[in-house]
């Protein structure tokens, strides 16, 4: 297997000529201070030493060895402790993290794509650091100053990590019903008592301490809570103290990510410090969701590159069949890259991965916008933000599941056992659909709060912003730029028809949301397409330019026809999916 080679021509390109990075964080007097394009450019080429020297070496043992629970003791595969180690010294936890408490305050629009080559190198090292990152934004946006000067230093140094906890077993993604109890005590702390599931990254040997983020319930509270509970107990000077109650009941044997360990987490009266306002948790606990969201569709974004460089390598080596015309050098058998159905899976996972980067450099510009801007700009950001994440969490993690899937198809029969390594891709992504939050909540949010919440502004005027850009374009056909509004005005109908009838059939949003997303993603994809194909021309690599240009013809030609399955199926409303009797199914 060759080793990952973070795509740096492509990343380079999004930052430099199609989101005009330079100017967006001039504009930014707390960008403008930190990163120009050259300091990003060093970053990226160092994160892709990191990724492909210290981070890939680790991913093939971390899933055979796996992680292990031994005398209650949560114990990674070999290297990644070592691994973890040298991360964090590179200050790559805190690269987007708080200057003031010793992050490096990188734009998201930057941490986006290095966390895209690591999920690339190994989906399950990744998980440990985007977690902590995600934990140390919440605390720096939601706790006490002094919370913040004891916790977030050594969160972005990596000496600490942390982790999200908020689902139990009767609750699962309707967190009214959770049971964990917070208890008032005199000198202003909590004493936090219950059980949490599914806790990514809840316990390890990586760090000396992990700090928690928990949802809970005061005594004779209707509302939901959140709390910063240590591992260990940290003393007022920043030492490490006692034991703090927190105990791992057992980890989970999962599908994928076998590295990652994911937990059952115990806690017995374990001190905890309120994090933002009583009964407003859940308003917390998302400023880290939504982060976590964008990161994980960014798991299945990395994952579909990976794959694709195995695939293609494997392609332009693996000698089998004879071109359709004839072997152009009169071989016996020609590599399978000249097969029309490996080209056609080769390009599909290519368009939909670069137009899929797109999306998450542009959101990762909107995240900064929306905490570094004012006014207009900041407000409108933030709408973005909002309208962008359900579909960046969800659409990139099914694309990046059939991507992994059709990579494994390109390798045939090899694809199918471990020895080539391309099945620990579709197992590691698998996950990306279900976890913070199903792919199908997140549609249910995107269409029935992001697009109807608002009787359809926002989406009215990105879809405008976007046609406005179109019409801008000078080296891509009217055709092609039509084939993009006309299927946005569709939507835009439809969108604006479910929003009529909401309050009267009040299934039609849940029965509707899947296929509205992907039909917005697929035309969204199209969109990006056309953009980079645009922005492409007078690259100075002429190569590069051409591949932008196949790979946009490909896309409008093959994979933006999907867009239109998913608008017929939004067109024909909720009647044949709720009509049947639950007791016939």
């Amino acid at each position: 297997m060759n080793p990952y080679q973070a795509p740096l021509k492509d990343m380079q390109f999004l930052l430099e000529n199609v989101f005009d990075a330079t100017n967006t964080w001039q504009n930014m007097p707390a960008m403008a201070e930190m990163v120009d394009m050259d300091t990003a450019v060093a970053i990226l080429d160092e994160a892709s030493k990191i990724s492909r020297d210290l981070i890939q070496p680790i991913n093939r043992n971390g899933d055979e060895q796996e992680v292990r629970h031994i005398d209650g003791k949560v114990i990674t595969p070999d290297g990644f402790k070592e691994t973890y180690q040298q991360f964090s010294e590179g200050g790559w936890v805190g690269l987007c993290g708080e200057p003031d408490f010793g992050g490096m305050g990188m734009p998201k629009m930057l941490g986006v794509l290095v966390d895209e080559m690591n999920y690339s190198a190994c989906n399950s090292f990744t998980l440990y650091s985007s977690l902590t990152a995600g934990a140390a934004l919440c605390i720096n946006a939601h706790a006490t100053e002094e919370l913040k000067e004891k916790y977030l230093p050594n969160l972005y140094s990596g000496q600490w990590s942390g982790a999200m906890d908020m689902t139990e077993p009767q609750a699962g993604s309707d967190l009214r019903n959770i049971r964990t109890k917070a208890e008032p005590q005199e000198d202003g702390s909590y004493l936090i008592s219950g059980s949490k599931i599914f806790i990514t990254g809840g316990d390890h040997d990586l760090t000396e301490n992990v700090i928690h983020l928990v949802l809970a319930k005061l005594p004779n509270s209707s509302g939901i809570s959140l709390f910063l509970v240590p591992k260990i107990n940290v003393n007022d000077d920043g030492s490490l103290g006692d034991s703090n109650g927190v105990t791992v009941g057992s980890i989970e044997h999962k599908m994928g990510l076998k590295a990652s360990a994911t937990c059952v987490m115990n806690y017995d009266n374990a001190k905890g410090f309120l994090v933002g306002r009583v009964d407003r948790g859940l308003v917390c606990m998302f400023t880290m969701m939504n982060y976590e969201r964008l990161a994980i569709g960014i798991q299945g974004l990395g994952s579909a590159q990976g794959a694709y460089q195995m695939a293609a390598d494997y392609a332009k080596e693996r000698v089998q069949g004879v071109a359709a015309g004839g072997s152009a050098t009169g071989a016996t058998a020609d590599p399978i890259i000249v097969h029309g159905d490996v080209r056609r899976m080769l390009l599909t996972i290519k368009s939909i991965t670069d137009a899929g980067r797109a999306l998450s450099v542009f959101t990762g510009k909107q995240l900064d916008l929306a905490k570094h801007s004012e006014g207009d700009v900041k407000a409108k950001a933030t709408k973005y933000v909002g309208l962008l994440t359900p579909v960046s969490k969800a659409f990139l993690t099914d694309r990046g599941l059939d991507a992994t899937i059709m990579a494994q198809q390109v390798f045939g029969g090899h694809g199918y056992i471990r020895e080539t390594g391309i099945e620990q891709f579709v197992r590691d992504t698998r996950i990306a659909q279900i976890y913070e939050g199903t792919n199908g909540i997140q549609a249910i949010d995107f269409l029935g709060r992001k697009v109807t919440g608002d009787n359809v502004a926002t989406l009215t005027s990105f879809v405008a912003e976007i046609n406005q850009e179109l019409a801008g374009f000078e080296h891509v056909s009217d055709a092609d730029k039509k084939a993009i509004s006309l299927r946005f005005d569709n939507l835009l109908t439809i969108a604006n028809h479910i929003n009529e009838h909401k309050l009267t059939q009040p299934a039609l949003i849940n029965a509707s949301a899947v296929d509205f997303l992907d039909a917005f993603g697929f035309i969204l994809y199209g969109y990006y397409s056309l953009l980079m194909a645009e922005r492409s021309q007078g690259h100075e690599d002429q190569s590069f330019a051409q591949q932008k240009q196949f790979v946009a013809k490909f896309y409008m030609d093959k994979v933006l026809p999907k867009a239109d399955f998913h608008i017929a199926q939004v067109s024909q409303g909720d009647d044949a999916i709720m009509a049947m009797p639950a007791d016939l199914f």
